[in-house]
């Protein structure tokens, strides 16, 4: 199984609940997606990120048609207006 882990750091703390909407949008969107989960920070600390999303998906193979998938792409392109710096974490469990 692939984990694809991403922290948004937004610019706009305002801007939390719809991001999270937006992320969220994805769930049962896309067959290859087996897991999708959003959660926002609660400390709060200046190393903090605002919002984290834990993906999971069979293969590689389905992780790239995520990456690539019509419900993804708006997604990607709202993230990209409101996020300051987003950090990346991807592995196979």
């Amino acid at each position: 199984m692939i984990v694809h882990n991403v922290l948004f750091k937004l610019k706009d703390p305002d801007d939390i609940s719809a991001a999270v909407d937006v992320l969220k949008s994805m769930d049962g969107q896309i067959d290859e997606l087996r897991h999708l989960e959003v959660g926002v920070d609660l400390l709060g600390s200046e190393r903090s990120f605002h919002i984290a999303l834990v993906t999971k998906f069979d293969t590689w193979a389905d992780f790239e048609t995520y990456r690539t998938h019509p419900k993804h792409k708006p997604v990607l392109a709202h993230m990209a207006t409101v996020t300051e710096q987003a950090a990346v974490v991807d592995y196979e469990i």
